[in-house]
């Protein structure tokens, strides 16, 4: 139990993950270990998503690959990663020294992609959990998985028979019901629900008459997206008992705390990375005092409690 002026950060997700507090960095926005551990305590995060890995290597999309937008950015990366064989050898042991929860994102085109990725993270020491990527709009078929709840479910069902790590299933906002898409999850074993992956998006130059984007289409980020994440953040918190991971426009304390009382138990930085890495320990210094404001002593106390 928290003293009278700690306050208890810790955010449970399923039955074996304890993250130290719910200030995450979202997958593609962070670089890796080896890279951001050069800058920033890397160790003091609630937890970090490398960039989603696939069975293979993937050189992603022709340029241009990303767009700034007035409020945000464009981007159509294409999931270039260098596949789970270079993740194992070339990142994973990078990680294993940092204190920090590492949550490995995965995507591939089929359910039995998924699986069998799955079952050789699950004997790797080191993963707290998987983020299974079922809604990226950049990628042919990437974005399928999510888009109605019965092909969620039975994916999320077959990765959760493949392992006993925490699972949590990263959900598209480009879909006309996501409550009842994060409902069908959770019944099929999901641990955790992170909302939202990026509008689906495009940008034009209509001098050139063309699209800005190599891929034409891409996925919008940043404060543009915020009011639609927190909409989502919203809608599947009160159609699931699992905790919400809160992903769209996060940059600052009062973001943070907008998402927490909408009803996200942890939080994902992203986009604003890419200006301040080091922003996510700014944010996490000012949580104490931004729970003490609202009488709270611990980060559950106020999650879901919008009036």
């Amino acid at each position: 139990m928290a003293g009278d002026h700690e306050i208890d950060l810790r955010v449970q997700i399923g039955s074996s993950l304890t993250l130290p507090n719910p200030i995450l960095v979202a997958s593609g926005t962070f670089g890796y270990a080896q890279e951001m551990s050069r800058w920033v305590d890397v160790g003091r995060l609630g937890g970090m998503i490398p960039k989603t890995i696939t069975p293979f290597h993937r050189p992603g999309n022709s340029p241009w690959r990303t767009v700034e937008t007035a409020a945000g950015m464009l981007n159509a990366i294409g999931l270039d990663n260098d596949g789970i064989d270079g993740f194992l050898t070339q990142h994973l042991p990078h990680f294993l020294p940092l204190a920090c929860p590492l949550i490995v994102s995965i995507a591939g085109a089929s359910p039995d992609d998924y699986v069998q990725m799955t079952r050789r993270l699950s004997c790797e020491p080191g993963i707290s959990a998987l983020e299974l990527n079922l809604s990226c709009p950049n990628v042919a078929g990437g974005v399928d998985f999510g888009i109605e709840p019965n092909t969620g479910s039975r994916l999320v069902e077959q990765v959760r028979a493949a392992t006993q790590l925490p699972l949590m299933a990263k959900l598209t906002p480009n879909v006309s019901n996501i409550a009842d898409i994060a409902r069908a999850a959770e019944d099929a074993g999901a641990d955790g629900i992170s909302v939202i992956n990026t509008l689906l998006a495009m940008a034009v130059d209509w001098r050139k008459r063309k699209p800005m984007l190599g891929n034409v289409l891409g996925g919008l980020s940043g404060p543009a997206i915020k009011p639609v994440a927190l909409r989502c953040v919203y809608q599947v918190a009160k159609a699931v008992s699992i905790p919400v991971i809160g992903i769209g426009g996060i940059a600052s304390i009062d973001d943070v705390m907008e998402f927490l009382v909408t009803g996200a138990s942890a939080v994902q930085i992203g986009t604003a990375n890419f200006l301040d890495p080091t922003l996510s320990l700014r944010i996490l210094d000012d949580l104490p005092n931004a729970l003490r404001y609202l009488g709270a002593r611990s980060v559950a106390e106020v999650v879901g409690t919008l009036q």
